[in-house]
């Protein structure tokens, strides 16, 4: 790296030679020779333009700052860093133990010397006693002079101070070395601090305790009514506002359950009546709830939440990667969804939308995307551009593309009419009003956000008087249902209702009728575009799904009969690209888990990660190839795989609601 001493006209377009001394830019891409440690930075070169990149060890990613290619790891390579990373702790410690070895006490390198002996004191000869009569008392001996310290003996005390300083010095290290000089630090502040200050937090502790204790007061016991009426905020589906006026069936006196037996009676011989002119349509008087009000002017501000259903309960950042791990994901599906919403962040219209048949003409695209649709309905293109962002998590006040997803909604909302029409212009006006009805549910849901209620409601409300006398939609308001529109409105309704939406029971009765009529075998593992067709894998995975929907156990016959007919017959493959059957196959799967959850998961996301664009603008998404993919375009086909690998956590399993840690 180069350092503010170096010229300023260095060059960086080729990768600094390795440790081995040749280029990596030389070398074949993907090899073990093309990853360096620059310091303690993992770097290698980019395979297009020769830039050094810096690897982001925990994705094994390394994205080019200078042609925008967004480079993944080969094996090979992954292994070469973890060695190199493991080299260098391993020399750090080697290091560390030789400087800790190395710090001897000199005074133990020297024999310490003996003290001298003190030199012998010569002996006197006593003197005469002159004589004299008188005795004088006999004279003390002189006391012997003290022997001479020697200079050896008065330098020890300063020898053994200093040994007890290299000792304490060499054990401070070898703490260091053991415990971190974290862990030193604390235990030395821990030691050294005084009496009076630790008596002094234990007591601001406990004095906090105590201001924390509140007496409440016994609250009254709960009470249970029993009615001899069920209501529709009774039945399942139809949670809604208890003060919300009854939505009038328009074939049903009673509000209440439905008899199935007798309902297939009027809708044989509804189906004997003339149709429906489009004059006649109720879909376009406005709702009785009143008019939408104008949110759209409005910044979209966090009001009291609404309870939420454990529906979305996956997507909580907390517990996301549990769920990856928990049921089969990967690094690698989760690097290809962040490569996924990246693409499509950049290719956002300045007005918030995003288009399928004009996506390559947005401010962020360099012009040279491929693959546009020719489907011209921004409402389908903003709403499945927002699908995968809402997947991962990423709302309008949370995430990584809050701005994103404002200008996205704030669209939607502006387009909606007053009766909650969201069909927008262009063809295949019901799919994108679907679409758009799941994005404002699942919006509502993920935030609370009150303002979000009465557009997502009203969204609602529109399919259900959508919905054909038969049970189904196709293209426009009452039209004979086809099972592919269908499964975009019954996901919309679920979401509402695990939003806690007012969703009507009588909707998704009729739906599951209309489910029977397309049925094309005795136990309900095959099922038809419309009546009277033949059975396809595409429509007998979004059929399933819909019936998972609708209430099927786990171990219904038409359940078992339909996976092992998808599993054996249509897995996925990678030379016969179908993104449209993928997600909704790979949903059917992930809820109905097992054995056949485990086989389906491991083919489609290596087939889905191997087929992602790795480099250059282009770099997450996907080709548009197989079915119905090119009418889509590049956009349809990135949103949908996206959703196909966000399917660990978008939505908990129907038939285990467990959450890790519960």
């Amino acid at each position: 790296m180069a350092t503010a001493d170096h010229d300023s006209s260095l060059e960086l377009s080729a990768a600094p030679a390795p440790a081995g001394g040749s280029r990596a830019g030389d070398l074949a891409w993907g090899t073990a020779e093309t990853i360096w440690l620059d310091g303690d930075v993992l770097a290698c070169a980019c395979p297009d333009c020769g830039a050094p990149m810096s690897i982001r060890l925990w994705l094994m990613v390394a994205d080019c700052w200078r042609c925008g290619s967004s480079i993944e790891l080969s094996q090979e390579q992954e292994r070469e860093a973890l060695r190199l990373l493991r080299e260098r702790e391993e020399s750090r410690r080697t290091e560390t133990r030789e400087a800790a070895a190395a710090i001897v006490p000199t005074v133990a390198r020297k024999p310490a010397p003996q003290p001298k002996a003190p030199p012998p004191v010569a002996k006197k000869e006593p003197a005469a006693e002159p004589a004299t009569d008188v005795k004088a008392p006999p004279a003390k001996p002189p006391a012997a002079p003290a022997p001479e310290r020697p200079a050896a003996a008065a330098r020890r005390p300063r020898r053994v101070a200093a040994s007890q300083v290299h000792h304490g010095a060499r054990a401070r290290v070898r703490d260091i070395y053991e415990k971190g000089a974290v862990g030193v630090f604390w235990s030395d502040l821990f030691r050294d601090l005084p009496a009076w200050l630790v008596s002094l937090v234990v007591h601001l502790v406990a004095m906090l305790l105590l201001g924390l204790w509140v007496d409440r007061p016994a609250e009254d016991p709960r009470t249970i009514t029993l009615a001899t009426s069920v209501g529709y905020q009774d039945l399942e589906g139809d949670i809604g506002d208890p003060e919300r006026p009854t939505v009038e069936a328009f074939e049903f006196d009673d509000p209440g359950a439905i008899d199935l037996e007798s309902l297939k009676e009027v809708v044989e011989a509804v189906s004997q009546e003339e149709p429906v002119l489009k004059e006649n349509l109720a879909i376009d008087v406005p709702d009785p709830i009143g008019n939408m009000p104008n949110i759209a002017s409005q910044s979209l501000v966090t009001l009291p939440p609404a309870p939420v259903g454990r529906m979305f309960a996956g997507r909580d950042p907390e517990i996301r990667a549990q769920m990856v791990e928990k049921a089969g994901g990967s690094s690698f599906t989760e690097v290809a969804v962040a490569r996924g919403l990246k693409f499509i962040s950049r290719h956002q219209n300045e007005d918030g939308s995003w288009s399928l048949h004009a996506f390559h003409k947005a401010p962020g695209c360099d012009g040279t995307c491929t693959g546009a649709g020719n489907v011209n309905s921004d409402m389908a293109g903003t709403a499945l551009a927002l699908l995968p962002f809402l997947g991962a998590g990423q709302t309008h006040l949370e995430g990584q593309y809050t701005d994103e997803v404002f200008r996205g909604l704030k669209w939607i909302i502006e387009k909606q009419g007053e009766n909650g029409d969201l069909r927008g212009k262009g063809n295949g006006q019901m799919y994108a009003h679907g679409q758009a009805a799941i994005v404002l549910c699942e919006a509502y849901a993920l935030t609370g956000d009150e303002q979000l209620r009465a557009p997502a409601q009203l969204a609602l409300d529109f399919i259900v008087r959508a919905q054909h006398p038969r049970g189904g939609w196709r293209y426009q308001p009452r039209q004979p249902g086809d099972t592919s529109v269908i499964g975009w409105q019954l996901m919309a309704l679920r979401s509402g209702k695990m939003s806690y939406l007012f969703v009507p029971k009588k909707t998704l009765d009729l739906a599951g009728l209309f489910l029977d009529r397309v049925q094309r075998d005795k136990a309900g593992g095959r099922y038809a575009y419309m009546p009277g067709r033949g059975p396809t894998e595409v429509m007998t995975a979004e059929a399933l799904l819909c019936r998972q929907y609708l209430g099927w156990p786990k171990d219904h016959p038409g359940l078992k009969s339909g996976i092992k007919y998808l599993l054996e017959r249509h897995p996925p493959k990678k030379n016969k690209p179908n993104i449209y059957y993928w997600y909704y196959a790979t949903q059917v799967m992930h809820h109905y888990g097992g054995d056949a959850w485990n086989e389906w998961n491991a083919k489609m996301r290596e087939v889905l990660a191997d087929t992602q664009e790795k480099k250059g603008h282009q770099a997450g998404s996907w080709e548009p190839r197989g079915g119905h993919a090119s009418r889509g375009g590049r956009l349809y086909m990135t949103s949908l795989a996206v959703c196909t690998l966000e399917v660990y956590y978008r939505h908990l399993p129907l038939y285990s609601s467990e959450l890790p840690g519960d």
